[in-house]
């Protein structure tokens, strides 16, 4: 009974969303006892049905009830988003920088002013909590308020009197047509770090989000028209293997943005690379901790717990390992507590501190990795396989896990900084030459164009033109 009652409250929460929201692209009045919404394709500044025959459930996970069908783009739709896109961007690289700016500036207020509604939706797809997904739109609209620097971001460089009567100065103009590629584990942030900073520079974007939480995109793209956007300056597709392939082999598609697992990531870069796109992929990593015996005991555990368990472990920067070095070994007993204490529940109960996984099959993977420890001779202080929590019976919900004796490894991870600074990584965390947001954000969507500009004084007095190499201040 109480599994049914949750069911019928989700349908609630999904029908005060959708209806609250928009109805334009996520609508309510297809919820029936037997139907679910579907989401839809926004080209050239339409939010249209897919006449895709393949579609792919979203669920809730903290239910694993169908809440919304996503489709798998067809190639013609994939190809109309494209051609949006190239259609749209001469006149978008003509607006002036301080245009755009304004777009950004309209942009960012609507974002705050429906940072909740924004965070509903991440909550109903993705399962973290409400304060969580707040977070999550926050950190993506503070990349928008920086992309709204534009102005500062995209100065160029002069050279005067290089030689006589010769100057020389560069600037930076957009790209064309580039693409983003979403994870499931932040669906506001990340489309955030790709498209307003790509958008502002003067580009076009098209942008795939995760098949698995698209609503806040979509919702994202709604208010980015409402700022004033013209029609075709992001086009949104959706799909799995066919659209990334789609998108790392369309010639008029010149930058591709990435951020997901190693494998995923890999791939796009080789593929992008192969086909002379530039190519930027954030992947997989996770932090390591190393805890000292003078470290501040209250601070250092309430931060391996936040860092461990937040979000249920799925971010890049989770902290799966820490290290307690001499003294710090005695504090693991009251980390046990500490992490014991979290509430496990759905992502939009009040008081929950952690969320379920976003899949059965990633509950799964988090199970056979604690056991492929205790096979290993680790011990387990704190096991939450076999958690339930009450109306969410069947949620893929892991409780908070502590394991020690372990073999560490090590990796590299990706930390997350302001959005002033770009992003930064090395070894198999990152592909690429030029990273995310901050002044290699805008690097990464622009090119530079220097000129050699030479304004003559004087007639020439020489009388025949010189043939041999220029030697200036020789």
């Amino acid at each position: 009974m109480a599994a049914v009652v949750a069911a019928a409250a989700v349908r609630a929460r999904i029908l005060q969303v959708s209806s609250k929201v928009n109805s334009t692209w996520y609508p309510a009045s297809s919820f029936s006892s037997s139907s679910v919404p579907t989401v839809k394709l926004f080209i050239d500044g339409k939010f249209v049905e897919s006449k895709s025959d393949k579609w792919i459930d979203i669920h809730n996970p903290a239910t694993n009830e169908v809440i919304g069908r996503v489709p798998q783009a067809t190639k013609a739709e994939m190809d109309a988003a494209v051609a949006s896109c190239k259609r749209a961007f001469p006149a978008w690289a003509d607006t002036s920088v301080l245009s755009r700016q304004q777009v950004l500036l309209r942009y960012q207020q609507l974002i705050k002013e429906n940072l909740k509604e924004i965070a509903r939706l991440i909550t109903l797809e993705q399962g973290k909590t409400l304060a969580d997904a707040e977070g999550d739109v926050f950190r993506g609209l503070q990349v928008v308020e920086h992309a709204c620097s534009v102005t500062s971001l995209m100065l160029g460089e002069t050279m005067p009197s290089i030689t006589k009567d010769m100057d020389l100065y560069s600037y930076r103009l957009p790209l064309g047509v580039c693409a983003g590629i979403a994870p499931f584990n932040f669906p506001a942030m990340i489309p955030l770090w790709m498209f307003p900073m790509a958008m502002v520079c003067g580009n076009t974007f098209l942008m795939k989000p995760s098949e698995r939480v698209p609503g806040a995109t979509m919702l994202l793209a709604k208010l980015l028209q409402d700022s004033g956007a013209p029609d075709g300056t992001l086009n949104i597709i959706h799909g799995q293997h066919e659209a990334v392939n789609f998108i790392c082999d369309h010639p008029d598609i010149r930058a591709i943005s990435f951020v997901g697992s190693n494998q995923a990531g890999e791939y796009i870069f080789e593929r992008g690379s192969r086909h002379g796109k530039r190519v930027q992929a954030n992947m997989g990593a996770k932090n390591h901790g190393v805890v000292m015996p003078d470290a501040n005991k209250e601070n250092t555990l309430n931060q391996l717990v936040g860092a461990a368990f937040g979000a249920a472990g799925q971010r890049c920067m989770a902290l799966s390992t820490a290290i307690l070095v001499g003294e710090a070994k005695k504090w693991l007993p009251e980390l046990v507590e500490r992490a014991k204490n979290l509430r496990v529940n759905a992502g939009d109960q009040p008081g929950a501190d952690l969320g379920p996984l976003i899949t059965p099959q990633a509950k799964e993977r988090v199970c056979n990795l604690i056991d492929s420890g205790t096979k290993e001779g680790a011990s387990i202080l704190l096991d939450g396989r076999k958690i339930k929590v009450k109306g969410y019976e069947n949620g893929n919900f892991v409780g908070p896990t502590i394991i020690s004796n372990v073999k560490v490894g090590v990796n590299v991870p990706i930390p997350v900084p302001l959005p002033m600074f770009s992003f930064t990584g090395s070894r198999s965390s990152f592909r690429g030459d030029t990273n995310f947001y901050g002044k290699q954000g805008i690097q990464f969507y622009t090119q530079l164009k220097t000129i050699t500009s030479q304004w003559k004084e004087e007639d020439a007095t020489l009388s025949s033109p010189a043939v041999v190499m220029p030697t200036m201040g020789r």
